[in-house]
């Protein structure tokens, strides 16, 4: 169940009734970015009923492919510039190449380049059609849907254009350094400034199912909250496609 945004006042008390069709454990949070501990305003609401049918839990992707998502996962080699889905496209018809989503989904785009090595094509040309490969999985609807979830939840650290610049990057790192003074020689539990969407080492050794299980988690020893429980599977794919846009050209 989805619902639009309730306004709630300091010192004010709002009464909102919801109606739920299938049991289960609801996530409600709040929406309005107010500092580095935003993300800890949520709650659930657990509903069971004899009436109400149970639905099954999908094992997410990630899990399925036995993916470790803390293991270094940068691509090798990177473009010399942005890839184009448009001019990808010209050279993929005449490609043995899988425009499935479950490929996409299980490959990063630098093992899809890794596998058009033997095309007779530039790296250029390859990374192009990677890129057309992304874009086939990626509607505009979708993009549109991915652009907004990141904009409401992500740009805050991430920065509205995913360089890790957003307004509260700077408070992430005061607060890594905060908490270094009361652990004694955790150089690596210091928390991590956000991650740069448009570096793309990083981006173009990721795989969507790896991504997914980052959002799924969370960040283990950074400020990146679990996910997993706000936003449906859908929202998540449409996210991913949408962090993708930041490495590829998908439209003139």
């Amino acid at each position: 169940m989805e619902m639009e945004g309730v306004n709630i006042l300091p010192g004010k008390v709002t009464d909102v009734t919801l109606t739920f069709g299938k049991p289960g454990i609801y996530t409600f949070f709040c929406t309005r970015w107010c500092g580095l501990n935003h993300w800890r305003m949520r709650g659930t609401i657990e509903v069971s009923g004899s009436n109400l049918e149970p639905q099954p839990a999908s094992v997410p992707l990630y899990i399925s492919l036995n993916l470790d998502i803390d293991a270094p996962h940068e691509a090798p080699s990177i473009p010399s510039t942005r890839p184009s889905a448009v001019i990808g496209q010209r050279f993929a018809t005449d490609l043995a190449i899988s425009l499935s989503t479950d490929y996409y989904r299980s490959n990063s785009p630098y093992q899809v380049f890794d596998e058009l090595k033997s095309a007779s094509l530039t790296e250029q040309q390859r990374w192009d059609v990677v890129a057309y490969l992304w874009q086939s999985n990626a509607t505009k609807v979708s993009l549109a849907h991915g652009q907004k979830l990141y904009t409401q939840n992500c740009a805050a650290c991430h920065g509205e254009n995913g360089a890790g610049d957003g307004v509260f990057a700077d408070d992430l790192a005061v607060a890594g350094e905060a908490s270094m003074q009361t652990m004694t020689g955790a150089d690596e539990m210091m928390m991590q400034t956000p991650v740069d969407f448009t570096d793309p080492k990083r981006m173009l050794g990721a795989s969507p199912a790896l991504l997914q299980g980052k959002i799924l988690r969370g960040g283990m020893g950074t400020g990146m909250p679990m996910w997993g429980s706000i936003f449906t599977e859908e929202q998540i794919w449409d996210l991913i496609a949408y962090l993708y846009s930041f490495q590829f050209i998908y439209h003139n």
